[in-house]
C-alpha cells in the first residue's frame, strides 16, 4: 500500500500525468485505504502524483482579512507546485458542477490538444487564494454541499478514475 500521507508520491509513467496539490495532510486511515484503491486502480490509465501543502492554522473568529491572508500563504506554497504549461484545475464551491461524462470529456479534450500535464488543485479549510482560482483553466465544483477538505480528495480520484474509464470506454460508469 502506498503511504498517502508522504508529502509526495508518484505511481506509473503514462500519456496523461495527473498532479493533485491538495493543502494538509489526511488524518483518516478509511480516507487513506480509498485513496490507496483509487490510485493503484488509476496505475495502468494515467500516472499520478499527490503533493501536499502544509496548511495555515486557522482558528474560528479570524476576520475577513485574515482569512485572506491565510489562503494567500497556502496560495503561494500550491503555486511553487504548479509546472508551467499545466492545465490547473480548481476545486471550489463556487466553480463549475460538470457530471461524470463532462468530466471525461473536458480531460479527453484537453489530452486531444496535447494537454497531457494536469493539475488539480484542493484548498485548505478557508478554501483557495482567489491567485489560484484566477491562474486555473477550469474552476470546478463537487455541489453546493460543504465536504471537509480531506474528502474531497478521495472524491478527485475516484471521479478521475471514473472518467479514465468513460473515455477508455470500460464498464465502470453506469
Amino acid at each position: 500500500m502506498i503511504p498517502v500521507s508522504d508529502s509526495c508520491f508518484k505511481i506509473g509513467k503514462a500519456l496523461m500525468n495527473i498532479t493533485i496539490i491538495a493543502v494538509g495532510k489526511i488524518k483518516e486511515k478509511y480516507i487513506t485505504e480509498g485513496i490507496n484503491e483509487f490510485l493503484r486502480r488509476l496505475k495502468p490509465l494515467a500516472g499520478v502524483e499527490i503533493k501536499e501543502v502544509q496548511n495555515e492554522k486557522a482558528p474560528e473568529g479570524l476576520s475577513p482579512k485574515e482569512k485572506e491572508q491565510i489562503r494567500g500563504r497556502e496560495g503561494e506554497r500550491i503555486f511553487r507546485m504548479l509546472r508551467d504549461g499545466q492545465v490547473v484545475t480548481a476545486l471550489a464551491i463556487k466553480g463549475t458542477e460538470l457530471s461524470s461524462e463532462e468530466l471525461a470529456r473536458t480531460i479527453d479534450a484537453w489530452g486531444i490538444r496535447g494537454k497531457s500535464d494536469l493539475a488539480f488543485v484542493i484548498g485548505g479549510s478557508l478554501g483557495l487564494a482567489q491567485s489560484v482560482l484566477d491562474r486555473a483553466d477550469l474552476v470546478l465544483s463537487f455541489g453546493k454541499m460543504t465536504f471537509p477538505h480531506q474528502l474531497i480528495r478521495l472524491i478527485l480520484v475516484e471521479q478521475v478514475y471514473r472518467a479514465f474509464r468513460i473515455n477508455r470506454g470500460e464498464p465502470y460508469h453506469k
